[in-house]
């Protein structure tokens, strides 16, 4: 076993210990940071896979801007996500045949016999993965890869819908009706007796 594999192993074991902690922790901001390096071991797998471009993209999108967004959320809403987990063990049996599938099929992905003959090719100074990705994804995966993009902008628009629809226990103010106010509704003149001298 050589280097490349050690560090493999390694950020294998660290991305699979940090995803467990992320469904089984109570405490949501400490989910959170374990997911931030769950994403920050992916990351390494894929700088190691000599993909730096996605391992960039893992490390600014997700760790940089979503995950920041919902320590955010988590921090300053104060939201009760453990009563959210109650149901844990409910899910625990699914959710256990799921991970062992995905734990089978690595594992023939990894053995020798499944994947012989897939070395990985050393590539030229000039070759650029970005470059690479760019043109199979707008050649090979043109269709899949808008077919994706109007799937994400039906989801924005539901949730911009969603957000925007009208609550009969939310107040609102209307703008039109305060400039179109007279004084006699909003002041009102009381005459009163003036108090005796004792």
């Amino acid at each position: 076993m050589d280097f490349t594999q050690y560090v493999f192993y390694f950020f294998a074991s660290v991305l699979v210990f940090a995803a467990f902690m992320v469904i089984t922790i109570r405490n949501p901001v400490k989910a959170a940071l374990f997911l931030v390096l769950a994403f920050f071991s992916a990351a390494g797998l894929w700088a190691l896979l000599e993909a730096e471009f996605l391992a960039i993209v893992l490390v600014l999108v997700y760790v940089g801007a979503v995950m920041v967004l919902f320590l955010f959320v988590v921090m300053m809403l104060d939201i009760n996500l453990a009563r959210l987990r109650e149901g844990f063990g409910e899910y625990l049996p699914i959710g256990g045949l799921v991970a062992a599938l995905m734990v089978i099929e690595m594992s023939l992905i990894l053995s020798d016999g499944f994947g012989a003959g897939r070395a990985l090719v050393p590539h030229p100074a000039d070759y650029s993965n970005t470059r690479e990705l760019g043109r199979i994804l707008y050649t090979a995966y043109a269709y899949p890869f808008e077919i994706a993009g109007a799937i994400l902008l039906t989801a924005i628009v539901a949730a911009i819908t969603l957000t925007m629809r009208r609550r009969p226990e939310t107040k609102y103010q209307n703008p039109g009706q305060q400039v179109r106010v007279q004084r006699s509704e909003r002041v009102r003149m009381v005459k009163m007796k003036s108090e005796k001298k004792i």
